[in-house]
C-alpha cells in the first residue's frame, strides 16, 4: 500500500491552493515556519500468560502550523484536518511575528536518497499469522527449556504519512513504516526466578521478523540471559575499570553525552558540552557520529520533520568536539547548518533536536585484547533503565547482564550492577577501543520535553577506567 496523493484533503473542500495561501499568509514576517500534516495508522499485541491479551489498532491524523520568529515560536495543532482549522492555527502562530518583519528562511535541499519501503507493515501480514509468531515464540521457549515459567511477547507496528508545506509553494513527503517485536523470558531454579530480554525493530515490513530464523534467535537470546542471571551473584561496589559490551550499551553514550550535544542546550549554554567546540572533550581514538541516513535503521529518516535530509554528522572526533545536532532554528541562531535533526512525535508536537541513531566508532583493538588487559573490573554487556542530568551528563544506570572480570576473564555473573558517573568525565577515561562496532537490534526510543521518538544506539568494546560502580557488595 502506498499513500495517495490527496490523503490529506478529504472530499469536502479542502484544497491545496488555498491551503498554501493560508501557510504563506499565516509565516509573513517570520524567520522560518511550516505546516505539518500526519496520517499514521499503528497496532499492537501482546502474547501473555499462554494467550493473547491485548490486540489495539489506531488511526490519527492532523497538522501543526509553526511560525518561528529570533527565538520564539508560535505552535498551534489540530487532529481536525480543514481550512477553518487551518486558518484559526494561522491566526494564532502569526502573532509572534508581530512586529519582527523576518524573511522565511531559504528551503531545505532536496536529496533522491530513499532509506525505507512505502509497504505498509501494518498490511504485510493477516491478524491471524501476527497472533501466530507470539503464540510460536511462547511454545518455543517453553519447549526449549522446561524452567521457563513465563514468556511475554509483543509485536507492534506502524505506518505514518507525513506532508511538510513551506512558505513559497515547497512540499516535502515522507513514508515511513516501522515495526518492533519483543520477547521477555522468566526462569526458575529451586525458588529463583531470573529473566532476560530481546527486542529488535526496523524501518521495514513484518515479514524479516516472522522469518523463524530471526524469532527463534530472539527467543534464544532472552533465554539465555535468564539463565546466565540464574547463577549471578551480588555486584560489588566501588571505583573500577569497566568493560561495555558492543551494540546496545551504546545507549548510555546516547543518554549521557548525546543528549548534551544536541543545538538547543548549546545555544542556550545549559549542556556540560557547551562552547567547547574544536576542544578535546574525550580521550584520543573516540569519535561519536550521529547518522540518520543508514538503510532501514529504527533512527533513520529520509527527511527530518522540517524536510532537511538527514546526514552523517561526526559530533566528536579523535577526541575533539567538531560539532553539535541542529535542527533549522537552533542552527540559525548559531550561524551554522541543519543537520537534518529537526524531529518531532506527531503532529501534535514541536520541533527540536533530536538524535537519530548516535554511536561511537570502531578502533583498532581485539574485544579479548581489551578483556585480558583488566585485572580486576566488570563488563557489562546489556542495560535497562537509566536516569541523565543533561545541564551535567550524570548518569546512573542499571545492567541486566554483567560479569566479574578477575585475572583479564570474564568471571561470573554479577546481579544488582549500576554505573554512576557524568558524560564528560567517563568520555575522558575511556583507554582502550575496540574494532567490534555494532549497532542495537532496533529498540531504542528517546524521551526529550515529554516527546518520543525512535533512535538507534551502537558501539565497540570500551574500557572506562575509574567508574563508580553500585552494588551490594564492597569491592576489595
Amino acid at each position: 500500500m502506498t499513500a495517495p496523493d490527496n490523503i490529506f484533503f478529504d472530499p469536502s473542500g479542502l484544497d491545496r491552493n488555498r491551503v498554501q495561501g493560508i501557510v504563506d499568509e499565516s509565516l509573513h514576517g517570520s524567520d522560518d515556519g511550516e505546516l505539518f500534516l500526519e496520517y499514521k495508522q499503528s497496532e499492537t499485541f501482546a502474547f501473555d500468560d499462554e494467550r493473547l491479551k491485548a490486540a489495539t489498532f489506531d488511526t490519527t491524523q492532523g497538522f501543526g502550523l509553526r511560525a518561528v520568529a529570533g527565538e520564539m515560536t508560535g505552535y498551534a495543532h489540530a487532529s481536525e484536518l480543514s481550512e477553518d482549522a487551518i486558518k484559526r492555527a494561522g491566526e494564532t502562530v502569526k502573532a509572534v511575528a508581530k512586529g519582527h518583519g523576518g524573511t522565511i528562511a531559504l528551503p531545505p535541499a532536496r536529496t533522491n536518497a530513499k532509506l525505507y519501503t512505502d509497504i505498509d507493515p501494518l498490511n504485510s501480514a493477516g491478524f491471524e499469522a501476527k497472533v501466530k509468531l507470539l503464540a510460536d515464540m511462547n511454545e518455543y521457549a517453553r519447549k526449549k527449556d522446561g524452567r521457563v515459567k513465563q514468556v511475554s511477547a509483543s509485536l507492534a507496528g506502524s505506518w505514518q504519512v507525513v506532508e511538510i508545506v513551506r512558505p513559497g509553494g515547497e512540499i516535502y513527503r515522507d513514508i515511513r513504516p516501522l515495526v518492533r517485536i519483543n520477547v521477555s523470558v522468566v526462569v526458575e531454579t529451586d525458588g529463583r526466578q531470573e529473566s532476560g530480554s530481546f527486542g529488535g525493530g526496523g524501518r521495514e515490513s513484518y515479514e524479516f521478523y516472522m522469518k523463524p530464523e530471526y524469532w527463534q534467535a530472539a527467543v534464544d537470546e532472552a533465554l539465555r540471559q535468564a539463565v546466565v542471571n540464574l547463577s549471578s551473584i551480588p555486584a560489588p561496589a566501588g571505583e573500577m575499570k569497566v568493560v561495555l559490551g558492543p551494540g546496545w550499551p551504546g545507549i548510555l553514550l546516547h543518554e549521557a553525552i548525546g543528549h548534551g550535544l544536541e543545538g538547543d542546550f548549546n545555544r542556550k549554554k545549559t549542556s556540560a558540552f557547551a562552547g567547547l567546540l574544536g576542544q578535546r572533550v574525550a580521550a584520543p581514538g573516540v569519535t561519536v557520529v550521529d547518522d540518520g541516513t543508514i538503510a532501514n535503521r529504527r533512527g533513520s529518516l529520509t527527511v527530518d520533520d522540517e524536510g532537511t535530509p538527514t546526514s552523517r554528522t561526526v559530533l566528536i572526533e579523535d577526541g575533539i568536539l567538531k560539532g553539535y545536532m541542529q535542527d533549522r532554528q537552533n542552527a540559525r541562531l548559531m550561524g551554522v547548518a541543519p543537520t537534518g535533526n529537526g524531529r518531532r512525535e506527531s503532529h501534535a508536537s514541536s520541533i527540536m533536536p533530536r538524535m537519530t541513531n548516535t554511536y561511537m566508532l570502531a578502533g583498532d583493538k581485539d574485544p579479548a585484547e581489551i578483556l585480558a588487559s583488566v585485572d580486576k573490573g566488570i563488563y557489562a554487556t546489556n542495560f535497562g533503565g537509566g536516569q541523565v542530568d543533561i545541564t551535567n551528563g550524570k548518569f546512573v544506570f542499571s545492567c541486566t547482564e554483567a560479569y566479574l572480570i578477575e585475572n583479564g576473564k570474564i568471571g561470573p555473573a554479577i546481579k544488582g550492577a549500576t554505573l554512576i558517573g557524568d558524560g564528560a568525565t567517563a568520555l575522558t577515561k575511556i583507554t582502550m577501543v575496540g574494532n567490534d562496532l555494532k549497532l542495537d537490534t532496533g529498540v531504542g526510543t528517546c524521551g526529550k520535553n515529554g516527546q518520543s521518538v525512535p533512535v538507534g544506539v551502537g558501539q565497540p568494546t570500551l574500557r572506562i577506567d575509574g567508574l563508580t560502580v553500585g552494588g551490594t557488595q564492597q569491592a576489595a
